[in-house]
């Protein structure tokens, strides 16, 4: 598996090597030694599983304050689906940026995102199944989300806003000038920038 970077540097994407024959493929979607070594040493206590019916369905961008914050491993069991990591980390080079990439059953990529991030996506099919693994378990009292298609972000999405399958929830987050600061911009020397508590 390669972990290549991606134009933020603490977002990575996971790139598995597939090996195939008539009968179809096998792939390792994850080992715990080469992830901390490439990453650092981040454990995983939770897997969670989201289907959307249609295309265009979108959710986001969520994340989890501290205490309970989380790193999600993202990666699509079947359809297809945009996946978006926003840096909401105060004082950090890219903050307010974003990183996008098609996930898919097919290509088999999975994008990390660190502690510090907002997270969202929005689906290319139907019956698209989104699977993650995160550092902490689910806490809705520190459930926070930001405006999918607030301005200053810039996100091209793949469907129009009046398009778009959304929560009520959802519709109603706050856009980025609006966000409260939880995350600040850090750098550990062992293992590259990690978001710390602000």
């Amino acid at each position: 598996m390669r972990f290549d970077k991606t134009i933020i540097e603490d977002v990575l994407l996971l790139v598995p090597k597939k090996f195939g024959d008539s009968r179809g493929y096998f792939l390792e979607t994850f080992r715990k030694s080469l992830f901390e070594s490439e990453v650092g040493p981040f454990t995983f206590v939770q897997d969670n599983r989201s289907y959307s019916a249609e295309a265009g369905t979108v959710r986001g961008l969520h994340f989890q304050t501290n205490p309970r914050a989380q790193g999600k491993l993202v990666s699509c069991s079947s359809g297809a689906f945009l996946d978006v990591a926003v840096d909401i980390r105060t004082g950090s080079p890219t903050y307010g940026k974003f990183v996008s990439v098609e996930l898919s059953a097919e290509n088999a990529l999975q994008l990390w995102l660190p502690p510090g991030f907002a997270h969202g996506f929005c689906t290319l099919t139907a019956d698209t199944v989104i699977t993650y693994k995160v550092t902490d378990y689910y806490s809705a009292e520190h459930e926070r989300g930001l405006l999918w298609n607030d301005p200053e972000l810039g996100i091209e999405w793949p469907v129009a806003a009046d398009k778009a399958i959304l929560s009520e929830k959802d519709r109603g987050q706050p856009t980025l000038a609006e966000l409260q600061s939880n995350f600040s911009y850090a750098v550990n020397d062992q293992f590259g920038r990690l978001s710390r508590s602000g």
